[in-house]
């Protein structure tokens, strides 16, 4: 086994020959490569399959114990500073390894019938293998400062896919949304990084907070000095996993298209900022502000994007605040201490919710061959119903990810939220309130979406329905944004003719569907009291964990267990009368809720406040600067053009070639001086 732990280094870097082949292949023989559309989807699909089966040999060879693999060499020295870089497999990159190959692997098969009849199959096929190398290689650094390399690599990637249509104005908004978004994020990671270089000498992560630590006890440093370096850490994650304040980007990614979705905004990327609080778990845990900074932000984003989720109308849009708020659960997790349960439900929330994700483009996929490429109608649950007896499969898998994310035994939700919520409880009985109404609004939000969407009667051939979703939608929503979307949209089906149902989706997407439906109910059941196989196996690296732990059904699993259970199945039954028997009416209540119902949906108007003090102000700031420079700045060089060119006309005069006349400035400057000095 130590064969696949030489080669480990293979794992991101074949897909990245994959980018790099097909890449060049678009810059020299842009037509000719273009044409080989399917043989670019066997290499980038081959890549990312070869790098998923070395993931799991590296899984399973850790599983058996075998001890952390550390491969490194020295990138940089200067003096007394040194910088390595390479690779480490230990348990979390092992698990973070298999996650992300697996469902970079099933997204790309997905892609080949998603993006059929786009023009830029091959280029998306490109984009995908570059951020998969870029994510793996994230997940396999030593160090903070190889984290911080892809880390930007990442985000770059997200930039290109998430304005994949560049030519679409709300898909060009987006990218540079979620670019700048994460550039905030980013800037405090850096200076928090530089700081505890600073402070402690390394960039090595186990080291970083042991001697931090002692650094703390010693009195050489302080606890505030301390704690702002780990909180500007800390802003690197929150944006990067999507946390209040800096979760604005992400709902706005939904521009890109929706194997994008499924990869970079459900399972793996913003998955990295949790991936780094559990790296920086060391030096995290000895700082109790720090801690309480993070969970308290979990939790409140949790509570946010459920709150938010409740009132959206397009289905990609609430499985992205969805999204958010799960994002929140595993931070609020992390922030208690609880290590283990924080990666065992990002685990579970990547299949489940990639597999919604995906589920959601089929939808769009079935819903455009009736309403046409309009990404307003094609998306909004309103023109939708009744989708189960035309797209089953999508039906089935959807509803197994609705009752794995609403926290409903034996699925795999379940398991993990119902650890997290049992270790907030411990920790503080504020944030458990806060979570585990979080779980009744996930239930209700996520059976009003299933319901929508594949029960009761199919609406999308009501022309008069049609028409007024349109019009409220052109009124929420800035027009332009789809003004441009020519053959570059989120299409599949380029006839002029309109069906008159929906349709299921080919294989190439089913199948993906159909392998993460197993996960979704299966991979749950490593984490149960009766035998916590992941706890045993993920653990925090201070934390020992000899024996395999077993707690069997506890007066307090029940009770935790069961409330959880409660609150969800309250949520679910709200969501049936409101929105499957229709015996209580979701118009009536918002109406007579309306300043709640417009705050959730509006999003609190978090963006129009960042609007008016972001871009607005950044906006009149820059006039004002430009004023400074225009009549400050430009008239001082203007002035002293002017002098120059004044006094240069009046000096030529006295530059006359006569020597006598030299002579004579020369006895009057003297004498000027010997009168000065003599008053």
């Amino acid at each position: 086994m130590d064969f696949a732990y030489q080669y480990a280094w293979m794992v991101p870097v074949l897909p990245l020959l994959a980018a790099l082949i097909i890449g060049l292949g678009l810059i020299t023989f842009n037509k000719a490569t273009n044409k080989l559309r399917q043989a670019c989807a066997v290499l980038s699909v081959s890549a990312t399959g070869a790098a998923m089966f070395l993931a799991f040999n590296l899984l399973w060879s850790q599983i058996q114990g075998h001890e952390t693999y550390l491969a490194t060499f020295e990138w940089a020295q200067a003096g007394s500073f040194h910088l390595n870089m390479g690779f480490v497999i230990d348990h979390l990159t092992a698990l973070m390894l298999v996650i992300v190959t697996t469902v970079a692997f099933l997204v790309q098969i997905y892609t080949d019938g998603y993006m059929a009849h786009d023009p830029s199959y091959v280029r998306f096929y490109a984009y995908l293998s570059l951020f998969s190398s870029s994510m793996l290689g994230l997940v396999v650094s030593p160090n903070l400062v190889q984290v911080y390399v892809f880390w930007e690599l990442v985000g770059m990637c997200s930039y290109l896919l998430v304005g994949f249509w560049f030519d679409r104005k709300g898909a060009a908004d987006a990218c540079q949304k979620a670019f700048v978004t994460n550039r905030v994020g980013d800037f405090g990671l850096l200076l928090g990084m530089l700081g505890l270089y600073w402070a402690t000498g390394t960039f090595e992560f186990n080291e970083m907070g042991v001697r931090l630590t002692e650094l703390v006890e010693s009195g050489s440093i302080s606890v505030f000095l301390a704690t702002l370096f780990a909180v500007l850490v800390f802003m690197g994650p929150a944006a990067k996993s999507a946390q209040f304040p800096l979760h604005v980007w992400l709902p706005d990614a939904m521009e890109g298209p929706t194997p994008i979705s499924a990869l970079i905004h459900a399972a793996t990327m913003v998955a990295a900022g949790v991936f780094l609080i559990a790296r920086m778990f060391p030096v995290f845990e000895d700082l109790p502000a720090v801690m309480n900074i993070i969970s308290w932000t979990g939790a409140f984003t949790a509570f946010l994007g459920a709150s938010i989720a409740v009132t959206q109308n397009d289905i990609k849009k609430g499985l992205a605040y969805s999204t958010v708020s799960q994002l929140g659960y595993m931070v609020m997790g992390m922030g208690v201490g609880a290590y283990g349960a924080g990666l065992f439900h990002l685990m579970t929330h990547a299949y489940f919710k990639a597999m919604m994700f995906l589920g959601s483009g089929s939808v769009i996929h079935g819903m455009e061959a009736v309403v046409g490429h309009d990404p307003d109608l094609a998306q909004d649950m309103r023109v939708m119903g009744g989708l189960r007896k035309y797209m089953p499969i999508t039906a089935i898998t959807f509803f197994i990810g609705t009752l794995a994310i609403s926290g409903i035994p034996p699925f795999a939700g379940f398991w993990s939220k119902d650890e997290i919520l049992a270790s907030t409880f411990r920790a503080n009985p504020a944030l458990w309130l806060i979570g585990f109404l979080t779980a009744g609004l996930t239930a209700f939000y996520m059976f009003r979406m299933y319901f929508n969407t594949f029960e009761g009667e199919f609406k999308g051939t009501d022309k008069k329905l049609l028409a007024e979703v349109k019009a409220l939608n052109a009124k929420t929503t800035d027009q332009a944004s789809h003004d441009s979307h020519g053959s570059s949209h989120d299409s599949h089906d380029h006839d002029a003719h309109h069906a008159s149902k929906p349709h299921e989706s080919p294989l190439s997407m089913t199948f993906p569907l159909m392998a993460l439906a197993i996960p979704s109910m299966l991979v749950g059941l490593v984490g149960t009291p009766f035998g916590n196989y992941f706890e045993q196996f993920i653990h925090a690296p201070k934390e020992v964990v000899e024996s395999l732990p077993v707690e069997g059904l506890t007066p307090e699993f029940l009770i935790m267990a069961g409330s959880s259970v409660g609150i969800g199945l309250i949520g679910i039954s709200l969501a049936i009368l409101m929105y499957l028997q229709k015996k209580i009416s979701a118009d009536a209540i918002a109406k007579s809720i309306q300043p709640l119902y417009l705050f959730s949906k509006n999003k609190w108007y978090i963006d129009e406040l960042y609007e008016f003090l972001f871009v607005s102000g950044s906006r009149r700031l820059a006039r004002q600067v430009l004023e400074v420079d225009s009549k400050i700045v430009d008239g001082a060089v203007n002035l002293a053009g002017f002098v120059t060119v004044i006094t240069g006309e009046g000096l030529k005069y006295f530059e006359n070639g006569k020597a006598q006349f030299y002579a004579l400035v020369i006895f009057i400057g003297v004498l000027g001086l010997v009168i000065f000095s003599s008053i």
